[in-house]
C-alpha cells in the first residue's frame, strides 16, 4: 500500500487553520486518491461538508483526478483540521504550477484564516460568558 514516493514527484505544503495544522504532499499522476493519517478522507472526516471543504482547491482547478494526496494533520478538531487541509492542498497546487495561483487566491484559499479562540478571562465562565447575576 504504502509505495516509495521520490520528492521530485510530490509537491509538500502546509495549512493552517485555528490550532490544526496539515502537512500535505500532492503526488503527481495519481488517481485522485485523499488519505489522511492514513486513513482514506471518507472515514477521517465523515461528513459530507467537511470532505467537500477539504476538496475545495481540487475541484476549483479542476485536478482532483490528477494527483493523489497524503495528508498528515494534528490538532484542533475535525473543522478545523478540515480548513487546515484545504489551505496546503491550495499552497501545494500553487507549487507546481503558477497559473492556479489568480483563482485560488481570488476564491480566498490560499489566505489563511486568522481567527483563533478567544482566551478565557478569570471572574468569567467562558471568554465572554458572565456568572448569572444575582440581586440578593
Amino acid at each position: 500500500m504504502a509505495k516509495k514516493i521520490n520528492k521530485t514527484d510530490a509537491q509538500i505544503a502546509t495549512g493552517r487553520r485555528k490550532k490544526s495544522i496539515a502537512r500535505v504532499r500532492l503526488i503527481s499522476g495519481g488517481t485522485g486518491v485523499i488519505t489522511i493519517n492514513g486513513r482514506p478522507i471518507e472515514d477521517y472526516l465523515q461528513r459530507d461538508t467537511l470532505i467537500l471543504i477539504a476538496k475545495q482547491p481540487l475541484v476549483l482547478t479542476d485536478t482532483l483526478s490528477k494527483f493523489d494526496v497524503v495528508v498528515n494533520v494534528d490538532g484542533g478538531g475535525i473543522a478545523g483540521q478540515a480548513g487546515a487541509i484545504c489551505h496546503g492542498i491550495a499552497r501545494a497546487l500553487v507549487e507546481v504550477s503558477e497559473t492556479y495561483k489568480p483563482e485560488l487566491k481570488s476564491a480566498g484559499f490560499l489566505t489563511r484564516d486568522p481567527r483563533m479562540k478567544e482566551r478565557k478571562k478569570y471572574g468569567l465562565k467562558k471568554a465572554r460568558k458572565a456568572p448569572q447575576f444575582s440581586k440578593r
